[in-house]
């Protein structure tokens, strides 16, 4: 048996899938009337992708 992957390294492995459900989720909120909820989504997705590139950034020597 394989060993299971970690929260992170999935979270790397599929951080556009993510992000665009993430985005998804906003569009709909904001179609509902709910900008507030939709920022709230918008905001866990930038944090992503800014976590994201802070990690690839340092990776590079």
């Amino acid at each position: 048996m394989s060993t299971p992957a970690s929260v992170g390294a999935l979270a790397e492995l599929y951080l556009g899938n993510l992000l665009y459900a993430l985005e998804r989720c906003a569009l709909s909120l904001e179609a509902e009337g709910k900008p507030e909820d939709a920022a709230f989504y918008r905001g866990i997705g930038r944090a992503m992708a800014e976590a994201h590139g802070r990690a690839k950034h340092v990776e590079v020597p």
